[in-house]
């Protein structure tokens, strides 16, 4: 799920009676279904940016139950072999700014009409899931299974310095992250970027392509944060050339200490 950049989102249509396209509307709660773009808390609760225009903010407004389906079957021959998650939950406006800064970073473009004043950030306040992992790997998940049980202050604090510092002086790791741990294509002349980083992983853009690497312990705060990266990037460079630990150029060594 924290990999995903878009969802199907579902909502329940709110109807009202009233004629429409000559007929009686009997649209009421009839399941609504359409692609949204989506970003994560730190905490892994999805983030939607939706203007009061559209159609879901209306049925939200009436009933904030909705369900997100996250597709992995991408590239895959046999489709319904792969991994499926529906996210069911409650959508609810959010005026905390870390959660706006988060799906912005995920989706630059975004800028171009998040500060519009029809449009504002939702966050979805997940209950449960329905995982299809392939044939016959079916379960359903608890909120506990999706979510981190909170936000670490320390770490949310410092993220916006940790991706200046990473998207600044580090592009060379960042690539490394994509390409050999997340085994993205090495292609293309645009760096990557670090648009967020949470307790379990990091997330990765470039262009319209995203990454996920997940980090093997659990990291809450900056001086966790600047030793997992700097291990990541010794074992990306130990994979590709076998280059010895605290190579030139790792995410912080012992002379760059600022997260």
């Amino acid at each position: 799920m924290r990999g995903a950049g878009l969802a199907a989102l579902s909502t329940a249509l709110r109807g009202g009676g009233a004629q429409h396209d000559g007929q009686q509307d009997d649209r009421a709660g009839w399941p609504y279904p359409s692609l949204v773009q989506v970003a994560f808390d730190l905490d892994g609760t999805p983030l939607l940016l939706l203007s009061t225009l559209a159609d879901h903010t209306k049925n939200i407004a009436r009933e904030p139950r909705v369900g997100l389906l996250f597709d992995g079957t991408a590239g895959l021959a046999e489709p319904l072999s792969g991994p499926r998650l529906s996210v069911l939950g409650r959508a609810e406006r959010s005026d905390e700014p870390r959660h706006r800064a988060r799906f912005l970073a995920r989706h630059p473009g975004a800028a171009l009409y998040a500060g519009f004043a029809d449009f504002s950030v939702y966050a979805v306040a997940v209950e449960r899931a329905h995982l299809v992992a392939g044939f016959g790997r079916v379960r359903w998940l608890d909120r506990d299974d999706l979510l981190l049980p909170g936000v670490p202050a320390a770490l949310a604090e410092a993220e916006g310095g940790i991706l200046s510092h990473m998207n600044a002086d580090h592009a060379d790791a960042l690539r490394l992250y994509a390409t050999v741990l997340a085994g993205r294509s090495a292609d293309g002349a645009e760096p990557w970027a670090m648009t967020g980083i949470d307790p379990d992983g990091c997330d990765l853009r470039r262009s319209g392509e995203m990454a996920r690497v997940d980090f093997d312990h659990s990291v809450g705060n900056p001086e966790d944060a600047r030793v997992t990266l700097a291990g990541l990037a010794r074992q990306a460079r130990l994979s590709v050339r076998g280059s010895a630990p605290g190579a030139a150029g790792d995410p912080v060594d012992s002379n760059d200490r600022d997260g």
